[in-house]
C-alpha cells in the first residue's frame, strides 16, 4: 500500500496551495478502491487526502478522473456532496514526490445506515439524476451482467471444500439469484452518467445534517431507472411503505427514473452478484483469519439481507 507521512507534508501543501499551520492523520482513516484516505488539517479547512495505489490501471485513472468532472458538476448543481481541490495546476491528481494524491473537502458523517429519511432521500437522488454532465466512462459489465449458474457452481465447490463456514447458506441462496440473473440483458430504457455506487457507504447522514453523497469514483454510464431501483434495494429492501416514499419524493423533485418491472432491478441483481462473488474469491484467497474474517463479513451482509424475488415484489408494490 502507497503511504503518506509528515515528510511529504510541504509537498501537499504546495500542490494543492493550502497553508500552513497544518496537521496530517497519523495513518489512513479510511479506505476505498482506488486506494487510502487520510485526513489533512490546514489552514484553509480540513480535506480528505485520497492516496492513489501505485496498481491503480490507466481504465481506474480515467474513470477516477471522469468521477471527479461529475463530482464537481454536482457540487455546482448544489448536490450536498463534499468540493473537489484541484492541484495549483489545474490537476485532479498531484505528484508530491513519494505518492499520488487527490484532495477533497472533509466532511463529518455518520456510520452507514440504512434508515436515512426516505423523502430526503428520493430528492437527493432525484437531483442528482438531474445534473447536466456528459461523461467519458461507459457502460460496466459489473452493472448489467451475470455471474452465471457456472460460475457460482464452481465458487460453490471451492468454498465447501476449503469449508466455508456460510458455503451451505450461500449454496441455499444461489438457485434464486440465478433465476434473477436471468432479468438481465435486456436494453437499458434510458441511459445517462450516474453515479453506480450508492450504497449506505456512500450515502450517509452528516454530522450537520441532511445527507450527502461521496466517493463517485464508479461513475459511469447507467440506466438510472436501474439506479433508483439500487436505491429501494438498499434503503427500503422489504418494506413496501418507505419504497413508495422514496419513489414518491423522487418524481415529486423531477427525477427521470420510474421503477416500474422486475427487469428494472438489474443493476443492484449484478452488482450483488458480483460482490458475493468477489467476496467468496477474497476469503478462499485469504492467508490470515483476519481476512478471511473480512471477507466472511462482506458475504453476510448479502445472506443475511438477500435480494429476493418477494423483495423485488415488495419494492414494486403501489
Amino acid at each position: 500500500m502507497e503511504t503518506i507521512d509528515d515528510s511529504d507534508l510541504s509537498n501537499l501543501l504546495a500542490a494543492f496551495g493550502l497553508s500552513a499551520p497544518a496537521r496530517l492523520s497519523d495513518g489512513p482513516v479510511a479506505s476505498g478502491r482506488l486506494g487510502s484516505i487520510w485526513r489533512l488539517d490546514t489552514a484553509d479547512g480540513s480535506w480528505a487526502v485520497k492516496v492513489v495505489g501505485p496498481n491503480v490501471s490507466a481504465d481506474d485513472e480515467a474513470e477516477l478522473l471522469n468521477g471527479a468532472a461529475f463530482q464537481e458538476a454536482a457540487v455546482a448543481a448544489g448536490i450536498p456532496t463534499p468540493s473537489v481541490r484541484r492541484s495549483t495546476e489545474g490537476q485532479v491528481i498531484a505528484d508530491i514526490g513519494g505518492a499520488r494524491v487527490r484532495l477533497h473537502d472533509w466532511v463529518a458523517v455518520e456510520p452507514p445506515a440504512v434508515d436515512l429519511d426516505p423523502v430526503d432521500l428520493g430528492r437527493l437522488v432525484a437531483r442528482l439524476h438531474q445534473v447536466e454532465f456528459r461523461g467519458s466512462i461507459g457502460v460496466n459489465p459489473w452493472h448489467t451482467e451475470p455471474v452465471g449458474a457456472r460460475l457460482w457452481t464452481e465458487v460453490l465447490a471451492q468454498l465447501r471444500a476449503s469449508r466455508a463456514p456460510y458455503a451451505e447458506e450461500l449454496a441455499g441462496l444461489v438457485p434464486e439469484i440465478v433465476e434473477l440473473e436471468g432479468l438481465l440483458g435486456g436494453e437499458p430504457r434510458a441511459l445517462r452518467t450516474c453515479h453506480r455506487d450508492l450504497w449506505a457507504d456512500n450515502v450517509r447522514r452528516s454530522a450537520s445534517g441532511g445527507i450527502c453523497v461521496f466517493d463517485f469514483d464508479n461513475a459511469g454510464l447507467a440506466d438510472p431507472n436501474q439506479e433508483l431501483a439500487l436505491v429501494l434495494v438498499e434503503f427500503a429492501y422489504a418494506d413496501s411503505a418507505r419504497s413508495l416514499a422514496i419513489r414518491d419524493a423522487y418524481a415529486e423533485n423531477g427525477g427521470p427514473g420510474r421503477v416500474t418491472s422486475p427487469s428494472d432491478f438489474a443493476m443492484p441483481i449484478a452488482q450483488l452478484a458480483h460482490i458475493v462473488v468477489t467476496g467468496c474469491r477474497r476469503w478462499l484467497a485469504a492467508t490470515t483469519d483476519d481476512a478471511r474474517a473480512d471477507n466472511e463479513a462482506w458475504v453476510r451482509e448479502f445472506i443475511d439481507r438477500p435480494l429476493t424475488k418477494a423483495v423485488v415484489e415488495t419494492l414494486l408494490a403501489h
